[in-house]
């Protein structure tokens, strides 16, 4: 965290703020990568584990041996570079996912800021994305969304594990299996410690599954009024058609069976073109319809009617 906040530090006070905001989990990642290289990878402790005296040993091996170095750099490639590399790809997906929904990616986009591997990296993801069908964009949009919704749950629920059995307390540990071994202190007090522990370990799990719960009702909650809208849109679409066709019909003239010119209305209410009714009238004096007697004088011009 010191290594972190010095870097940034200087960053801003070199460059500015907006290439520190920029920048800054880059910044992030190399200090990480850094810390770790000078102290884990160099064979040291870190000062977490100087502070509690404790060191890495592999318990693959019958006898406690610290970690190879191949295990250690796969470490650190876990802990640090590997969570770093699957943000920036599912933010990169996303954005691309989005941009082809809405159709509307300018053809000169900005560069990518950041490591000159990021736009390659963007580049790739936006051709594999222009590659898909409609249904595998749908697909791959359901995906994202999980991975980033069920990550932070993994992550709690390894976190919960760990208070729990009291070992691997990184996810990246527990995959390559670096354990630690402490030597000093009282083993009364650890164990009622690793009690305490526990105790924490279960309210995590239910304080998990209850999110996971919570998380569960709301998304089938967000599925249900979708569906309710798509119906109430198109009911909402097929009474608008189905208006606008009664409205053609009712529109129409039926003596020349298209839509009424300069509407016209005689005394019983029926309406038709004026030049068809005045028509009508000079053979026969009476509605075509209901056949009502009438004069011609009797005809009512409509102005500005819109049916």
């Amino acid at each position: 965290a010191g290594l972190r906040s010095g870097a940034g530090t200087a960053l801003r006070g070199l460059a500015g703020a907006r290439p520190w905001l920029q920048w800054r989990r880059e910044v992030e990642l190399l200090s990480d990568v850094a810390y770790f290289v000078l102290t884990t990878l160099s064979g040291y402790q870190t000062l977490g584990e100087e502070y509690v005296n404790i060191i890495q040993v592999d318990p693959s091996k019958k006898k406690k041996k610290v970690p190879s170095f191949l295990r250690r750099a796969l470490f650190i490639s876990l802990h640090a570079v590997v969570p770093y590399c699957l943000e920036k790809a599912l933010l990169h997906l996303e954005h691309e996912l989005q941009m082809e929904a809405e159709e509307s990616r300018s053809p000169e986009n900005p560069p990518a800021l950041g490591f000159p591997s990021r736009t390659l990296i963007r580049s790739w993801i936006r051709k594999q994305v222009g590659e898909l069908t409609e249904q595998q964009k749908k697909t791959a949009s359901q995906i994202v969304y999980v991975l980033k919704q069920s990550i932070p749950l993994l992550h709690r629920l390894h976190l919960a594990v760990f208070y729990i059995q009291g070992t691997f307390y990184h996810l990246s540990k527990r995959i390559t299996g670096i354990s630690y071994l402490h030597f000093g202190g009282l083993q009364g007090e650890d164990q009622n410690i690793r009690s305490s522990y526990k105790f924490l370990g279960i309210i995590s799990l239910f304080h998990l599954l209850l999110t996971i719960g919570v998380q569960m009702y709301s998304f089938k909650q967000k599925q249900r009024a979708r569906q309710e809208w798509r119906l109430h849109r198109n009911l909402a679409h097929q009474k608008s058609t189905s208006k606008e066709a009664a409205a053609g019909r009712q529109s129409r003239c039926t003596l020349c069976l298209e839509e009424r010119r300069h509407s016209t209305a005689t005394p019983c209410g029926h309406l038709f073109c004026w030049e068809c009714i005045t028509a009508w009238c000079n053979t026969r004096a009476e509605c075509p319809l209901c056949r009502e007697k009438f004069h011609p004088q009797k005809l009512i011009y409509l102005r500005h009617y819109q049916m």
